[in-house]
C-alpha cells in the first residue's frame, strides 16, 4: 500500500508547524517536523562545544528519535526528551547555521525518508519538496511577510520570561532567511511543483482550511 506525502516548505516563522499539525490532525497523518531534527542536532552541538571540523564524526553518537502521543510529538536525544530545549533563539539560529553543513543534512536524511515512506505523513522544513521528498504527493510553499512572522512569534513569547523586543525578533527572521536562502547546501525556495500559499492576510483557521483544500484537490483524502 503506497503512503501519502504531503511537503510544506517555507521560511522561519511562516507557521508551517503549527498549521502543519493542525492539517495532521485532521487527516489522521503523522506530522514531522524535521525543524525539530535539526534543532536537536544543534542542541547536540552546542551542549559539546563541537567545532564545525569534528561535526561530521562527532554527530553519529547523537541518537535523535521522534515519538508520537495524542497527536504531539516529541523529540528526543539519546533518551532525553529535549522538545522544550531546542526551541531557544540561541538554537534557533545555531540550526539555522548547522542546517547547512552536509555532514548534518545527510545524517538526518535518511532518517525522514524512512518515516515518509513507512507512513502517511506532513512534512515540514525548508527543503522538503525541493530535496527531501521531491516526489512528494502535495507540495506547499507557506509564507508570510517578515513583519508579520515576526509580529506572531512576538505574541507567541510575550508570555514568557525574558521575551526578545519585537525589532529583535524581526532581525532575527530576516538574518534565518538570508541564511536560508543562500547556503550553498539545499538552499530555502520553492519547487516549481509547490503550491504558493501566503498567510499574511490569513487568520490560523483560514490557512489551515486553504492547506486542507489543496490536499483534498490533489490526492481526494
Amino acid at each position: 500500500m503506497s503512503t501519502i506525502n504531503i511537503a510544506i516548505d517555507g521560511p522561519a516563522g511562516a507557521g508551517k508547524s503549527t498549521i502543519a499539525r493542525l492539517v495532521s490532525q485532521k487527516l489522521g497523518f503523522i506530522y514531522v517536523d524535521t525543524g525539530a531534527l535539526y534543532r536537536t542536532i544543534a542542541l547536540y552541538i552546542n551542549e559539546n562545544s563541537i567545532p564545525d571540523e569534528k561535526i561530521a564524526d562527532e554527530i553519529k553518537s547523537a541518537e535523535v528519535s521522534l515519538k508520537f502521543a495524542d497527536g504531539s510529538q516529541r523529540v528526543f536525544l539519546n533518551e532525553r526528551d529535549v522538545s522544550d530545549l531546542i526551541r531557544t533563539p540561541l538554537i534557533s539560529m545555531e540550526a539555522s547555521r548547522t542546517s547547512a553543513i552536509p555532514a548534518v543534512r545527510e545524517y538526518l536524511f535518511g532518517t525522514q525518508q524512512k518515516i515518509a515512506s513507512e507512513n502517511n505523513v506532513i512534512m515540514d522544513g525548508r527543503d522538503i519538496g525541493t530535496v527531501v521528498l521531491p516526489n512528494a504527493d502535495v507540495k506547499i510553499f507557506l509564507t508570510a511577510s517578515a513583519e508579520k512572522r515576526a509580529e506572531r512569534r512576538f505574541a507567541e513569547l510575550s508570555e514568557k520570561p525574558n521575551c526578545p523586543c519585537y525589532e529583535e525578533i524581526l532581525s532575527d527572521i530576516k538574518e534565518r532567511d538570508f541564511n536560508d536562502m543562500n547556503r550553498p547546501v539545499a538552499p530555502l525556495k520553492q519547487a516549481d511543483d509547490a503550491v504558493l500559499v501566503d498567510t499574511t492576510e490569513m487568520s490560523l483557521e483560514q490557512a489551515e482550511s486553504e492547506i486542507l483544500r489543496i490536499v483534498k484537490e490533489k490526492t481526494g483524502v
